[in-house]
């Protein structure tokens, strides 16, 4: 079960120089806040890290993660900072656990109805159709409160065929409407975040 939900956009070329070396460098305190059992799994993720930061694991992220939590563990923003100096740019999260499940539970639909696994590193493009499909999603389901939603009326013109999969799910299945507005949130900030981005995108789980 997902805890909290991370958003991520890379840049490998700054990961390659400044992450390597800072791992390369604090090796030894990566161990002491991880486990020294760790020793073959970091040699590894220096490795990959060399080559491009999208070739780790989901795993070997969350190392990472974790290792920058504890490093900087009462200052979550500067957790942010030093990740991002270091390529790894955690641009949005979601920090609820209801929520995130609810969010995953959409997105695991979404990928059977399009028989699409978008894995946890998804191309921009595809991850944006995505969210455009949770906003149609989301304002279907919470029209009575808030029928007059802008963003949806601009974004439906273009992308009929995800209006018609929305409204469709809408009619089949049944959802928590207490949380919707939130969702509905979520989804919208992340498509402003994104709808320009041409990288890909990382989904992070943290169980």
């Amino acid at each position: 079960m997902a805890e909290e939900l991370y958003f991520i956009k890379t840049n490998p070329t700054i990961a390659k120089i400044n992450l390597y070396n800072k791992l390369s460098r604090e090796e030894e305190n990566i161990l002491k806040l991880l486990s020294p059992d760790a020793k073959d799994t970091l040699e590894n993720i220096k490795n990959k890290v060399k080559d491009s930061l999208e070739e780790l694991t989901q795993d070997e992220l969350l190392l990472i993660f974790q290792w920058f939590s504890k490093a900087y563990p009462s200052d979550r923003e500067e957790t942010k900072t030093q990740l991002f100096i270091n390529g790894i740019d955690l641009f949005y999260e979601i920090p609820t656990t209801v929520h995130a499940e609810n969010f995953l539970h959409i997105l695991s639909d979404y990928e059977k109805l399009l028989k699409q696994d978008m894995n946890y590193i998804v191309d921009s493009r595809n991850f944006n159709q995505f969210l455009i499909y949770g906003i149609f999603l989301t304002d279907i389901i919470n029209r009575e409160q808030h029928p007059d939603n802008i963003l949806c009326e601009y974004l439906k013109p273009d992308n009929q065929s995800l209006y018609l999969l929305a409204e469709n799910q809408c009619g089949i299945k049944e959802f928590d409407h207490t949380i919707i507005p939130d969702l509905q949130h979520y989804f919208t900030d992340l498509y402003d975040l994104t709808k320009f981005y041409k990288g890909s995108i990382i989904k992070l789980e943290q169980e």
